[in-house]
């Protein structure tokens, strides 16, 4: 499914700076996954989680299309969704938009973690109650 700005509730606004642009003059393409790690932590907060009790996930895939390329000092708004929740995992969709021009489309999974531990929990029921009632369009559960 082609991304569009309508299918998001949550955007974080992010000005592109300097450092991340390559020799091109664009944005070099690792620093699209930071944008999204940005956006995430931004979610969680929307979702009202501060920063002592959001909780703790693991990264175990992640990918990236590119569409189009963001250039210093574009205003970008990084769109994110779950799409999917599991029983000890979840996956977020997210695009980064210039306005109305998509130019990345991103999935990335994670697993739910015990805090300050490794060790891999089933996901908090007020997490998912959290996340079904601040999503647009609810996720899949695999639960």
């Amino acid at each position: 499914m082609e991304q569009t700005r309508d299918l998001f509730r949550f955007f974080h606004p992010l000005r592109v700076r300097w450092n991340e642009c390559d020799a091109q003059g664009i944005v070099f393409n690792v620093n699209y996954f930071l944008y999204y790690d940005i956006g995430i932590f931004e979610w969680v907060r929307a979702m009202g989680y501060g920063l002592d009790e959001a909780p703790e996930f693991l990264t175990v895939r992640a990918e990236a299309d590119f569409k189009g390329a963001a250039v210093f000092d574009d205003e970008l708004d990084i769109g994110l969704r779950c799409v999917r929740l599991g029983n000890k995992s979840l996956a977020v969709e997210g695009a980064i938009f210039r306005g109305d021009d998509l130019l990345n489309v991103g999935r990335l999974t994670y697993v739910y973690v015990r805090r300050g531990t490794r060790d891999t929990a089933p996901i908090d029921s007020e997490l998912v109650d959290r996340i079904l009632s601040f999503e647009k369009i609810a996720p899949e559960q695999a639960r």
